[in-house]
């Protein structure tokens, strides 16, 4: 834990006012995303309920970088129809979860949305929540019903599962499991043969581990921590979560970030006392920028 955070390290808050913040990405200034392309580059995130994403620039402060970000549509959606998790593809394109148009999108150099990925074996995704690239360009993400007007007994639901999955470089989707009944935030191992899932399931609140065979399909989950203890002390669940080089997750979870090893110790927290939905880190590792309900957060690496 003192190899990645200073004890007397405090979290600076950036900016606030928003909804619900969700998904936030870091975008160095040679990404291919419009908008970001100044040094040092951005950071992205979601405010779900506004249906919009925000981008915040060191020294510039914060404005709103898409609207609408993940409903399209014309009639009332739900509470959360935005947009959720947020990232790069392998050639520096943003990609994002959308909860109201149920897909997985990329956003156009120049201008314009291509959906990569918006059904399963003819039935439309559930609401897609959160995704991460491995360094071959496959695409994970997770697909709960949190993004549905009426959730799991939307009348528009056409999954009967929450399902993790695998979107091949070259387009072909896999399921890998549907064990987890509400998977979340979702991040690679550095050398990309693990897949880490949360869980926001209030019975079963844990971290996961998935091996990732040579195939793209994958092994017997593992449980690899369990957060009902600390439910007990702070609101909120395990949600999104990043991983740092070393290979330690950083994992929101109730009342802050939580670091877990590869083997699934929590060897710390850092508290918030509040809800806590994702955390990214920026290019260098220098600092973990943290969405924090209605705030924008930071905290400084070592």
């Amino acid at each position: 834990m003192n190899e990645l955070f200073s004890p007397n390290e405090q979290f600076e808050v950036l900016a606030s006012g928003f909804t619900w913040v969700e998904g936030p990405v870091w975008v160095p200034a040679d990404s291919k995303v419009d908008g970001c392309d100044s040094e040092p580059g951005c950071l992205l995130f979601s405010d779900i309920p506004r249906n919009a994403i925000f981008r915040w620039r060191p020294g510039r402060g914060v404005d709103k970088f898409m609207s609408p970000s993940g409903y399209t549509g014309v009639t009332y959606y739900g509470h959360e129809p935005g947009s959720n998790g947020l990232a790069l593809d392998a050639e520096g394109r943003l990609i994002m979860c959308e909860h109201g148009d149920r897909r997985v999108s990329r956003l156009s150099v120049g201008g314009g949305k291509l959906t990569l990925v918006d059904s399963y074996e003819g039935k439309r995704l559930n609401s897609p929540n959160d995704l991460t690239v491995d360094r071959e360009g496959n695409v994970y993400f997770t697909d709960p019903p949190y993004g549905l007007p009426d959730r799991e007994k939307d009348v528009r639901r056409e999954l009967d599962y929450c399902g993790v999955y695998r979107l091949s470089k070259t387009g072909d989707l896999t399921l890998l499991t549907t064990e987890l009944v509400r998977p979340n935030g979702i991040g690679l191992s550095p050398d990309g043969k693990t897949l880490y899932v949360a869980q926001s399931d209030g019975e079963r609140p844990i971290w996961a581990a998935l091996p990732i065979k040579d195939d793209g399909k994958a092994g017997p989950l593992r449980e690899l921590a369990d957060a009902r203890r600390y439910r007990k002390e702070f609101p909120g669940a395990p949600d999104g979560l990043t991983v740092h080089s070393s290979g330690t997750l950083l994992g929101s979870g109730p009342g802050g970030v939580y670091v877990i090893t590869p083997e699934g110790d929590v060897i710390g927290r850092l508290l918030t006392e509040g809800r806590v939905s994702n955390c990214a880190l920026d290019a260098d590792e220098k600092w973990l920028y943290i969405t924090a309900d209605k705030q924008l957060c930071r905290i400084r690496l070592r």
